[in-house]
């Protein structure tokens, strides 16, 4: 009976790696062989990456029953600074880089600020933040795009374009990224705070967490993550365009609730997050490959979320019933 008990739970544990398997083989099928090449799979790792290392942000934020929709309007942003610090400044790429994950931090701090001391709603106030600087983005450019960094700072290439190998340097930060999130959940107190604060916020409280102080702390790394993502993003298309993040929030938050983190809080690993950003990733490489339309596209994602949202809201009203 013990053995029968431990084997459901080894196969709840990875049914998300059980459904990316499923999707790889029918993609493999159905595009003749072309999604499982090298290429591609190299083209895979390159897409997931900027969703890979957002996710990592948006995990912390949605642990402890937040959600953070400015991370979309933060990669743009950081994509026009940066872009702009380099080609009409005219500075070194590292400063413009430093410069720009520092707003994107300061972004992060200021939703922070928003949610734990004024306490806005964190939907409202993330979303005010979406707004505001999605704004500035084109107030910074006028929404032209900017290019031409990558000739007089071609180092800028690798954080996308580069590899170690057969490996793009993008893919390696994102796996350092996953390492980093997984550590600061399993192995720091941060880590057992946010779990804690997610379970029960009042009860974390009283049990002496600064519960505010986590807050900030932890919509800081979400715009950290976000801000590299942006960069990583920035290399990767070789041109700062005003409308790059738009509705990617969408798409991270997918990948992290589709790998088992849960909406209410307290519940979710980094491992399952990985696999929810292959998956995603991997969804949306498939559609092209099968030329499926770009309005599907957004229905197949949208119908993902409803279900990965659904499905954890039904199992949180089944245990406490």
């Amino acid at each position: 009976m013990e053995n029968r008990v431990n084997v459901k739970d080894i196969v709840r544990t990875n049914a998300i790696w059980l459904v990316f398997l499923v999707e790889v083989l029918f993609f493999a099928v159905f595009s003749k062989g072309t999604f499982v090449s090298g290429n591609n799979i190299v083209n895979i790792m390159r897409q997931v990456s900027y969703y890979g290392i957002a996710s990592v942000g948006m995990t912390f934020v949605i642990l402890i029953a937040g959600i953070d929709l400015s991370i979309g309007s933060i990669i743009t942003l950081v994509n026009m600074v940066c872009a702009f610090i380099m080609v009409n400044m005219g500075w070194n790429m590292w400063i413009a880089i430093i410069i720009s994950l520092c707003i994107a931090v300061l972004i992060g701090l200021l939703n922070g600020f928003m949610v734990a001391t004024v306490g806005m709603p964190a939907l409202i106030a993330t979303f005010a933040s979406q707004t505001i600087f999605e704004g500035l983005a084109f107030l910074i450019t006028n929404g032209r795009p900017i290019s031409g960094f990558t000739k007089t700072n071609p180092a800028i290439n690798f954080f996308a374009r580069w590899t170690l190998g057969p490996i793009p340097w993008c893919a390696i930060i994102m796996a350092i990224c996953f390492a980093v999130g997984s550590f600061i959940l399993n192995r720091s107190y941060f880590g057992r705070y946010f779990y804690a604060i997610g379970g029960n916020e009042e009860a974390a409280e009283l049990s002496g967490i600064l519960v505010n102080k986590m807050k900030y702390l932890i919509y800081a790394l979400s715009g950290f993550f976000a801000g590299l993502a942006g960069i990583v993003l920035l290399s990767r298309s070789g041109s700062a365009q005003t409308t790059v993040g738009k509705g990617l929030e969408f798409d991270v938050i997918t990948c992290v609730v589709l790998g088992g983190v849960s909406v209410n809080g307290g519940i979710g690993r980094i491992s399952g997050v990985v696999a929810g950003v292959l998956i995603i990733g991997s969804l949306t490489n498939g559609m092209i490959l099968l030329n499926v339309s770009e309005y599907i596209q957004m229905v197949v994602k949208g119908l993902v979320l409803a279900a990965a949202v659904g499905l954890d809201c039904m199992s949180n009203k089944g245990k406490s019933n």
